[in-house]
């Protein structure tokens, strides 16, 4: 496999974690989450997003910037890496929750930082409906989730699959998680990581098989 560094994208839900850690545990190497827990923002955006979307944001932003920082010490050619998400989806969220001024702040910083950053050799997009994430959601029972309403969820879905539909930056596999069990199907998991560390290029649809 060529990829030596992947990074799993998807819409909160998706399972972008789990399947990082699945590839991890298969390909061995650096495994980089992003660390949610450590926003002390986070909670009071769920509960006023108007309010704490600058505060949250701005903190996603730095933190993210400084985790890939360290990344920089990794040397690829002899390591691999699966991150669970991909910096420039940052911007995602950006365009979704702040306010004019709040975004123009923004995307000063962000042009600042993002020079420094490295792109990943592979990208997984895992793709989802809004049921099936609101049920991941509401499964994994995380506190500062359960302010989420299916409005939100369906604006990040909407906002996703946009981005993707014109990401150019590295190749790109689109996953529908929809009916895909690969975590508790290990047939099918099977199939998706056998896909995975084939070699892509460009955008590839991947349609599990029954």
């Amino acid at each position: 496999m060529k990829a030596r560094y992947i990074a799993v994208e998807g819409v909160i839900g998706a399972g972008k974690t789990t399947l990082a850690k699945l590839l991890h545990r298969r390909f061995g190497g650096q495994l980089v989450l992003e660390q949610h827990e450590e926003n002390p923002f986070l909670p009071d955006f769920y509960r006023d997003p108007k309010r704490f979307a600058f505060q949250t944001q701005i903190f996603f932003l730095l933190s993210r910037w400084q985790q890939q920082q360290e990344l920089h010490q990794i040397d690829l050619f002899n390591s691999r890496m699966t991150s669970d998400y991909l910096f420039a989806k940052d911007q995602i969220f950006a365009m979704l929750t702040l306010q004019e001024r709040e975004l123009e702040l923004y995307e000063k910083l962000l042009i600042a930082v993002e020079k420094s950053v490295v792109k990943p050799d592979l990208v997984i997009y895992l793709q989802s409906s809004v049921e099936r994430l609101m049920y991941n959601i509401q499964l994994r029972a995380r506190s500062y989730e359960k302010e989420m309403s299916v409005e939100y969820i369906s604006s990040l879905v909407d906002a996703y699959n946009q981005f993707f539909f014109h990401y150019k930056d590295s190749p790109l596999v689109v996953v529908n998680g929809t009916k895909l069990d690969f975590v508790n199907d290990l047939v099918q998991q099977e199939k998706l990581i056998d896909y995975i560390q084939q070699d892509h290029t460009g955008t590839e649809i991947y349609h599990a098989v029954e």
